[in-house]
């Protein structure tokens, strides 16, 4: 009998699920050393009403998602507004995005956000480069320099940590095998610094799915639970994200792992949906996207026992 297969979890959204509309971060159209933003077509308030009407209890945002407007007087109306919403809030932090600027922040200024808007956790890409050929290149000298530092980093801002009692995760974003997100966590040693398994970014780093979520699943403070179709054509291998349910990942294996090797600090499933850029205009695109979230929504309900309320 699985351990755990009641184990109950709030069902949350990465605003990015959303960024044709222009949350989250844009990507995926940068050329020429210039990057560009989508157009916000809703403003966060918009998403935390949205979010109420779909059934979604966590949001897990970006700077992107605050207009980068880090006052004190709109941080203090962002967490009103989330608790008017019944929403939790957490902070999802870049050190050197490729693409878009707007999400990086350093740890100490990403802590102070994090507090002001009540957010229960705040999460960490790396933005580690590895040399090529990437395959072979987890825990090399190049990497592990930078780990170092980035280590040392969070080892000096653990006594912010503490006083806001925020809890902190570090992901296997597509930067960082997850051998070297489990080194940082260990050698950090601290109840509130965890891991964010992304249960898609592995295949980036040329590993496998279920290896590197059963690696994580112990570390894991975060999820971010995606599904993509991963296929073949004479253009190349291909991994398109699709609503949850609808790809080639074993969703329901995934969180029989997770309710059964996650640690209690885990208590959110993060959705999140990254559809393909190409094939309609953008604002099929947006439709799409807001069609795609419902009928994930409903099957991490329905199907996976995701959520709360």
């Amino acid at each position: 009998m699985l351990k755990n297969a009641d184990r109950k979890f709030k069902l949350g959204m990465h605003s990015y699920t959303l960024h044709l509309s222009g949350f989250g971060e844009s990507w995926g159209f940068q050329s020429e050393g210039k990057t560009y933003a989508f157009e916000k077509t809703m403003n966060l308030d918009d998403l935390m009403d949205l979010a109420v009407k779909e059934g979604i209890e966590v949001l897990h945002i970006t700077l992107v998602d605050l207009d980068n407007d880090t006052s004190a007087e709109h941080l203090a109306a962002v967490k009103a507004n989330a608790e008017k919403h019944g929403l939790d809030l957490e902070l999802n932090i870049s050190f050197n995005a490729p693409s878009d600027p707007r999400v990086n922040a350093t740890i100490k200024e990403a802590l102070e956000v994090g507090h002001a808007v009540g957010a229960k956790l705040v999460k960490f890409s790396t933005d580690v480069a590895h040399p090529h050929p990437i395959s072979h290149a987890c825990m090399c000298p190049e990497a592990m320099e930078q780990i170092a530092k980035i280590v040392m980093d969070f080892k000096r801002n653990i006594p912010t940590i503490e006083k806001y009692g925020m809890k902190i995760a570090i992901e296997n974003h597509c930067d960082l095998f997850s051998d070297e997100v489990i080194y940082m966590v260990e050698q950090l040693h601290h109840p509130l610094i965890g891991a964010c398994c992304d249960t898609i970014n592995s295949l980036v780093m040329a590993e496998g799915i279920e290896a590197c979520v059963r690696k994580m699943a112990p570390y894991s403070y975060c999820v971010h639970f995606c599904d993509n179709r991963i296929f073949a054509d004479p253009d190349g291998t291909h991994s398109l994200g699709c609503a949850i349910g609808d790809g080639d990942v074993d969703v329901a294996e995934i969180m029989k792992i997770l309710r059964e090797q996650a640690p209690p600090e885990l208590d959110t499933i993060d959705l999140e949906i990254e559809l393909p850029l190409s094939g309609y205009s953008i604002e099929e695109g947006r439709r799409l996207e807001i069609d795609e979230m419902r009928k994930s929504v409903k099957f991490m309900k329905e199907k996976l026992g995701i959520g709360i309320k």
